[in-house]
């Protein structure tokens, strides 16, 4: 057997190029325009190491363990889809443009991987690593990175907000195993004008004045015929007993709505906040020009769109609909945040706290998990805030221990919790009324 040095393929490498240094940088002005060569619309660099990265590299690093560098780009959207009340205009947009972001990520990793330097292209949207379900099912958050890029800010409905685009962008990222000649920085500026038509136009309320974000309630509705929102219509079909049955639970509008994003791709059925943001250098001369103009224009036909609106029961989102949208539909569904492990659990109520079922109560709450999960928290309910610690911490005003496998049982609706308490299986101390004020605050 030859020696590598002497095989055919080896040697004609040596001689068409010299093997590319790994500690070379890059220069960042060839790589910028070799990203908008491959079709992104503005382009910035962060090394693996930045501070604001801290939480993303690990989750980085697992997906590419090469990565010296973070390639972050923005691809534009057109605005006048995305601001359509018809939101199959607006889907369009949205889906035509996340395959333009990947794509453009690939083109990026073909270039340098034809230059003998190493990438890899997480995807922008979906498909993600479903395995994960409920837990973090993307490779790479896009917006911290693109942040850290300068390519812009996230604004009052978080949002990406570019300086000069607006948030009419989708995002991508590239993981890059070289390092740059030089990096980006964040804009010194935040482009949101902080004029709450964000705010205004939620059929949900989701974006609060105050700056708070209730995900939860944005997630049931504006993400239905994603991935929560399906598996709860396929728990709908499982336990309807005819097709009549079904029929009341979900309407045929809704299971053709369903169809529709199995075979194109899942549908947003709000993603309001995006197309009433004036925000940008390229967006903002009409709102500028004529405010109430472009409230009545943009704004306007969203909220008075006449459709139903996803709530979970006793959400705040369900109290939002009725008293600021009378004539839009609300549809009880099923949470997807309150699920079926310990740790799950824990994430989820940091997801779907509803501040407003929270008026009045201040109390601190010990939770002891005993069985298969063993764990331990303190959750603490405060002035309309939520907290959560592992461990236990001070005096509770109530404390509840309980067999891991009941509490998630619970939770699936699958037991009664008058049951458990009977059965030992949940122990409170303190007032009872504290637990159903608990309960209050997470409504599934």
């Amino acid at each position: 057997m030859p020696a590598l040095d002497d095989h055919p393929t080896v040697r004609a490498v040596r001689r068409r190029t010299p093997l590319p240094r790994a500690d070379a940088p890059l220069d960042a002005g060839w790589l910028r325009q070799l990203c908008l060569d491959a079709g992104a619309d503005d382009v910035g660099f962060v090394e693996i190491d930045r501070p604001e990265l801290a939480d993303e590299k690990p989750h980085v690093l697992a997906a590419y363990p090469k990565t010296r560098t973070l390639v972050s780009f923005v691809v534009k959207m057109n605005r006048e889809p995305v601001r359509n009340p018809a939101r199959s205009l607006s889907n369009l947009e949205f889906h035509h443009t996340t395959d333009e972001v990947n794509e453009t990520a690939r083109r990026i990793v073909t270039a340098l991987e034809n230059k003998g330097i190493g990438a890899a292209n997480p995807p922008a949207g979906f498909p993600m690593e479903a395995t994960r379900w409920p837990g973090r099912m993307w490779v790479v958050a896009h917006k911290p990175v693109a942040v850290a890029a300068g390519m812009g800010k996230m604004g009052v409905h978080r949002n990406v907000i570019h300086p000069k685009f607006g948030n009419f962008v989708l995002l991508g990222t590239v993981l890059l195993e070289a390092e740059v000649s030089a990096y980006s920085r964040p804009v010194d500026y935040n482009p949101c004008l902080e004029c709450k038509l964000c705010v205004a136009a939620c059929p949900v309320g989701a974006i609060k004045p105050d700056g708070a974000f209730d995900t939860a309630s944005c997630y049931t509705h504006n993400y239905r015929e994603f991935m929560g929102g399906f598996a709860d219509w396929a728990e709908q079909i499982a336990d309807a007993k005819s097709g009549h049955d079904l029929r009341t639970r979900v309407t045929q509008a809704e299971q053709v709505g369903m169809w529709q994003s199995l075979a194109f791709g899942p549908n947003y059925k709000a993603a309001y906040c995006v197309a009433v943001c004036p925000a940008g250098e390229d967006v903002i001369s009409p709102f500028l020009a004529n405010r109430g103009g472009f409230v009545g224009e943009v704004v306007k036909p969203l909220q008075q769109k006449e459709e139903p609106i996803y709530v979970v029961p006793g959400s705040d989102a369900e109290e939002h609909v009725v008293k600021r949208f009378p004539h839009k539909t609300p549809r009880r569904v099923r949470g997807n945040f309150l699920l079926y492990t310990i740790p799950q659990f824990l994430f989820g109520i940091r997801i779907s706290f509803q501040r407003g079922r929270a008026a009045g109560l201040n109390a601190v709450y010990h939770f002891t998990f005993t069985g298969a999960s063993k764990a331990t928290a303190t959750v603490t309910i405060r002035d309309q805030t939520l907290a959560v610690q592992d461990g236990l911490h001070g005096m509770p005003d109530c404390a509840i221990t309980a067999d891991a496998d009941t509490w998630c049982g619970f939770l699936r609706k699958e037991r009664s919790i008058v049951w458990a308490v009977v059965r030992r299986k949940v122990r409170v101390k303190g007032p009872l009324r504290l637990l159903t004020a608990f309960g209050k605050c997470f409504p599934s």
